[in-house]
């Protein structure tokens, strides 16, 4: 795999000619726009991989015998070729990837986020990548109630392709209350404890979930011992009830709107209890934040340094947020709202008002200035280079994978790079899965 960094004067068919490769499949591989396949950006980047094998569909072909005959799985088949996920039926000529030229480092597991009204395609083409599928987003009240949410056609997509669902459950505030006056209730009353457990319990059965996946919020230094003890109790519970459990935690945890260093927490009290432990940084508040990219690679390879100190390293994923934010400049603090945009969509922007991608080397991240209709932005995105450098870290440090904050829309670049160089584990439990 090679990642090409457009130059004045390139066009995708020069490209395309310098690298011996079709048009039409450098354009598919990579996701490109047709707005942006006239018009590529300065600095915008193109992956360039080459088959090692291929094979052209035959009349009376399905994709199951296609995957057969070639002695691949099915999902590696459409992983190899994601635009099948969009296609009604395949017909005779069409040439498919079987394999690519590639090395790759070593298997890794992936959760992927996603609401329940994702579309059925985004939905179908990302379920490939997916070990676990994260479904957004179960609540808890300041009573202990927990809001549900209709989610039991993605739960029996997800285990059609293999993909281990996890119910997502939170404290995310409901009108009225903050998170810290839910999560404060839920410590201090036991009667609103119990009933969240019961009621979480009874829904993990009934809609046949292979684990849940639980979001600790509002960490203070005061209620850190409380938290571990009660996720501690839950984790207890569900395991005896044949459940995996997982806990997501944000690195950087904010006290008093003043920033707690993550050297303050010791990490490894969840991870005692927990199958896994997810790191990442979710959106809510980056939209006020300072403009910046958003978690740069070197804060986290920091992180995970500091980490993997205390968690063994096989229990931990690392946050990938896909998309970027856009600024209106001058930034004023509290005031000032970025908006979040896809990586094409940034692309698109940069074609539009003529501006090179810049990069900044040490956040591994790509950005660009523009003046829009009468204010200055400045945007912070991810490219290929950046899915690349932060999927390094899980072998750099020895991880468990990766997590996507969101799938709702597909990334082809981003699943291209991780295709590319990583077998991508599914689970095997023949019980669950019958």
């Amino acid at each position: 795999m090679e990642i090409h960094v457009v130059q004045p004067g390139e066009t995708i068919d020069s490209i395309a000619n310098r690298y011996n490769i079709p048009v039409n499949i450098l354009i598919r591989e990579n996701g490109l726009e047709f707005d942006n396949i006239n018009n590529l950006v300065i600095g915008q980047t193109i992956i360039i991989a080459y088959p090692k094998s291929i094979d052209t569909v035959q009349e009376g072909d399905t994709l199951s015998s296609i995957a057969e005959r070639n002695q691949i799985t099915l999902m590696e088949l459409l992983r190899n070729n994601p635009f099948l996920s969009e296609m009604d039926s395949i017909y005779p000529g069409e040439v498919l990837v079987i394999q690519y030229q590639t090395n790759r480092i070593r298997p890794i597991a992936t959760i992927g986020y996603a609401l329940p009204y994702i579309t059925s395609n985004i939905l179908k083409q990302t379920l490939p990548y997916l070990t676990y599928l994260s479904i957004l987003n179960y609540q808890i009240t300041i009573e202990g109630e927990v809001i549900g949410t209709d989610d039991t056609e993605i739960v029996q997509v997800a285990k059609a392709y293999g993909v281990a669902p996890l119910m997502f459950v939170s404290t995310m505030a409901s009108v009225g209350f903050s998170t810290s006056d839910i999560v404060y209730s839920i410590i201090n009353n036991p009667q609103v404890q119990n009933r969240a457990i019961s009621q979480i319990l009874q829904i993990l059965k009934s809609k046949n979930y292979y684990g849940i996946n639980i979001y600790v919020e509002d960490i203070t230094l005061d209620n850190f011992i409380d938290q571990v003890n009660l996720f501690a109790r839950v984790a207890a519970l569900y395991h005896s009830e044949g459940f995996k459990v997982f806990v997501t935690i944000a690195p950087i945890i904010n006290i008093d709107n003043l920033p707690i260093r993550f050297s303050q927490l010791d990490y490894s009290k969840f991870a005692v209890s927990a199958d896994a432990i997810i790191f990442a940084t979710y959106e809510r508040g980056v939209a006020y934040g300072c403009p910046s990219s958003i978690t740069p690679v070197n804060q986290w390879d920091e992180f995970l340094d500091f980490v993997t100190k205390l968690v063994p390293s096989d229990k931990i994923f690392v946050g990938l947020i896909p998309f970027g934010y856009d600024w209106p400049i001058p930034y004023v603090p509290g005031y000032t709202r970025a908006n979040a945009i896809t990586s094409n969509g940034a692309i698109q922007i940069a074609g539009e008002k003529g501006v090179p991608i810049e990069y900044n080397e040490i956040a591994k991240a790509p950005y660009f200035f523009y003046y829009g209709y009468d204010d200055f932005h400045l945007l912070w995105f991810k490219d290929a280079r950046s899915f690349n450098a932060i999927v390094e870290l899980v072998p750099k440090h020895v991880l468990q994978g990766v997590t996507i904050w969101t799938i709702m829309n597909f990334n082809t670049q981003m699943w291209f790079v991780i295709n590319l160089q990583y077998e991508l584990e599914k689970i095997t439990d023949p019980f669950y899965f019958s």
